[in-house]
């Protein structure tokens, strides 16, 4: 097996039919899939002491949450279909980490669902599919 594609979930359906799509590609070329949830966090925040420690218990159930109700049940599925997956939950900005992570693993394509953002929002915001297109090492499948 050579090759990786990442997926980046957000629990959507759209992220379901971009995890059926990245299947399908990796399946034809012989490659393993890693699928990424990315909790939105900024690092940016003045907080007491009391808070930072309740900020950093609560990322660790976010994470926890993440990889049993999001990447737990489809990494299982596609283990199941005979498929080599892993699964990563972060935190950060959704594009800037599936870029950094992209990088980190060498992976020969990112797969993302296009979400539904207003138009307004995504015109004057940008979306992540559109971020990663323009920021990405590799080549985004953006799936409607």
């Amino acid at each position: 097996m050579h090759g990786k594609i990442l997926v980046g979930l957000d629990g959507t359906e759209g992220g379901d039919r971009a995890l059926d799509a990245a299947e399908k590609h990796a399946r034809a070329a012989g490659m393993a899939v890693t699928i990424c949830y990315v909790i939105p966090w900024s690092p940016f925040s003045f907080s007491t002491p009391e808070e930072n420690a309740m900020r950093h218990k609560r990322r660790e159930e976010e994470l926890e949450t993440a990889e049993n109700k999001i990447l737990k049940p489809r990494r299982e599925k596609l283990e199941a279909d005979g498929m080599l997956v892993d699964s990563i939950a972060r935190h950060g900005h959704p594009a800037k980490t599936l870029v950094a992570l992209a990088d980190e693993l060498e992976a020969e394509m990112i797969v993302v669902g296009r979400v539904g953002d207003t138009p307004m929002k995504t015109r004057l915001f940008g979306g992540t599919a559109a971020a990663l297109v323009q920021m990405a090492p590799c080549p985004v499948l953006v799936v409607p």
